[in-house]
């Protein structure tokens, strides 16, 4: 009995689901810049050093 509600509920729950709605989409946005913002220099060094790399690569091919 209470396996067949909780198959119901999830059924339901599948069915009433209609995507990700513009909230979620701003909020995930938001969290993105924010970690842009927060890891900036990181992020900076990093893509640096990959172009350093296919630069210093690119004479030797």
């Amino acid at each position: 009995m209470k396996i067949r509600k909780i198959k119901e509920t999830i059924k339901n729950f599948l069915i009433e689901e209609d995507g990700i709605g513009v909230v979620e989409i701003i909020l995930i946005i938001v969290v993105l810049i924010g970690l842009v913002i927060i890891f900036k220099k990181q992020l900076t060094n990093i893509v640096n050093d990959i172009f350093n790399t296919i630069t210093d690569k690119a004479g030797s091919v």
